[in-house]
């Protein structure tokens, strides 16, 4: 079968302060026509600027290749290219699709018109003809309500749908190679399976060969023909997707294999309740034609449960079901409608004494750890709000829990792009648990780390629970992640809590068909 794209011998270097890193060294590896090579490997690994040389976006000269690096399309040399060639290849003939669409998508524009601006860049049609074909490259994303979708802002889309828009934007010259930068990793097991059934069929209908780069093996099983293995800038394994999975030679590739989440086995059934949440209704405002008349969007639907001291609770459901919204509630950050008290006190009329005790970690802790203070300084700001300590007290404490979490006390004076994924999600906890709280809402903390960095956050956080005594509510799509967490789950679909039990209940014995559709997912991508 012929061969899309070559890569041979290449080495990729960066200039850095202290000298050169070599990023990517010396692989080789061909994507076949109308197939898909999996690019999988862990963060720092050399996945993605691989990809990027691949489009040659790399950012020259602060990055070179060597002398015998080749990278050949259609038989067709790219490396020094002349921008007129690269030109007529990016876009029209290889696309790209960005792990995180809402940072890719421009929040001030409607994405109908950014579809439409793709066409209009790379065809000679009218502007009538270029939203015509928007449209019909929505639907073949299979976005529901296309006409309401196309004049959406891309914050008013569901993180699926928002990839669909991505992937449509990739689609406008039915590119012969379809880079896939981790293009599910923040979505729900059920989203995952769309998005990636989608790309099979368009690479069908289109005739395209894919080019998916991940960390998750389940969805590499699932999807690709062939596999290349990354660790450190090196190809350390290679072969038919079927063959690597049944006979994984290289260790490393047996590490990532058996780098999953196990159940939790010690359930803790304790009844004392810390939170009890009472028929709590969350609305947003909603844009409207008529002034007086607004719309409200019932984001949250008369929820009400039980948050027992020293257990972990997780909150399952798909995006937009109430998880993230009713964790904001607890935490008295957006208006609620109801009761949600706190140790028998209602938090709505709370002291400062009360939020000290209800700490949160978001998804991102990229997003949500200020760039410009040093990790000490961002650890220990609580401090000065909630406590009176002198400045040889607040450092003891800073180094102290930093030390709790596992980063080094040496590295407090560091700014969070120094730190990787994994260890600035450890920073977002240190900073919560800094305040002593009794109580942590952790909004989707491992989604976007790589497996074996997730099960070190995962054991990190149980450790942190049993030494500090406390009081979780785990909010995840990753069911995995969740079962190795929970005690107790409740699962929400549509801002309502349609399910709950034990962990162990609710998985091996589901009751609700959503449920059962979240199970089935979750199980159809397992890597084992």
């Amino acid at each position: 079968m012929k061969n899309i794209v070559e890569v041979k011998n290449l080495s990729i270097d960066f200039n850095v302060r202290n000298g050169t890193f070599r990023a990517v060294d010396n692989i080789n590896f061909d994507i076949q026509n109308n197939k898909t090579l999996a690019l999988v490997g862990e963060s720092g690994s050399g996945k993605s600027v691989t990809a990027m040389s691949i489009m040659q976006l790399l950012p020259m000269p602060q990055a070179s290749y060597s002398e015998n690096s080749s990278i050949k399309f259609d038989s067709k040399e790219i490396i020094n290219a002349s921008k007129q060639d690269l030109l007529s290849l990016r876009g029209n003939i290889i696309s790209m699709v960005f792990q995180e669409p809402m940072t890719s998508l421009n929040p001030y524009h409607k994405v109908g018109n950014q579809i439409t601006e793709s066409v209009l860049l790379h065809s000679k049609v009218s502007k009538k003809e270029a939203k015509d074909e928007a449209l019909n490259l929505m639907k073949l994303v299979e976005i529901d309500d296309v006409e309401r979708r196309f004049n959406s802002y891309p914050h008013e889309l569901s993180g699926g749908q928002r990839q669909r828009i991505m992937i449509a934007m990739a689609l406008v010259n039915k590119p012969k190679l379809l880079i896939a930068d981790e293009p599910t990793t923040a979505l729900d097991v059920t989203i995952q399976a769309q998005i990636l059934d989608l790309m099979s069929k368009l690479k069908e209908e289109l005739g395209m060969s894919i080019l998916f780069i991940t960390h998750d093996l389940g969805l590499v099983r699932e999807f690709s023909d062939q596999v290349c293995v990354m660790q450190n800038g090196h190809i350390v394994e290679k072969g038919n997707t079927d063959d690597v999975f049944k006979n994984p030679e290289h260790s490393y590739t047996q590490k990532l294999l058996n780098a999953e989440p196990q159940p939790k086995l010690d359930i803790n059934t304790e009844e004392i309740p810390l939170i009890k949440i009472e028929n709590v209704d969350v609305f947003y405002d909603m844009p409207s034609i008529n002034f007086f008349n607004k719309n409200r969007f019932h984001a949250v639907k008369n929820a009400s449960l039980n948050i027992y001291k020293n257990t972990t609770i997780g909150v399952v459901g798909e995006s937009g079901s109430g998880k993230s919204t009713l964790g904001k509630a607890i935490a008295n950050l957006i208006k609620y409608e109801g009761d949600i008290l706190y140790d028998g006190k209602n938090i709505r009329y709370s002291s400062k004494e009360i939020k000290k005790h209800i700490q949160i970690v978001f998804q991102d802790p990229y997003g949500s750890l200020s760039p410009r203070m040093t990790v000490g300084e961002i650890v220990g700001e609580g401090l000065g709000v909630h406590f009176n300590l002198t400045k040889l007290e607040t450092q003891k404490r800073i180094d102290k829990v930093l030390d709790d979490v596992g980063i080094e006390i040496d590295a407090k004076n560091k700014y969070p792009h120094e730190f990787s994924g994994g260890q600035r999600q450890r920073i977002a906890i240190a900073r919560s648990l800094i305040m002593n709280p009794a109580f942590m809402i952790l909004d989707e903390p491992t989604s976007a780390l790589d497996r074996s960095i997730q099960i070190q956050v995962i054991n990190l956080l149980k450790d942190i629970q049993n030494e500090y005594g406390l009081t979780y509510l785990f909010i995840s799509h990753d069911l995995k992640v969740i079962r190795s967490m929970s005690d107790y789950i409740f699962v929400m679909k549509d801002g309502k809590i349609v399910e709950s039990g034990f962990s162990n209940q609710v998985f091996e014995y589901p009751k609700e068909k959503y449920t059962k559709k979240l199970l089935s997912a979750a199980i159809r991508y397992a890597s084992d």
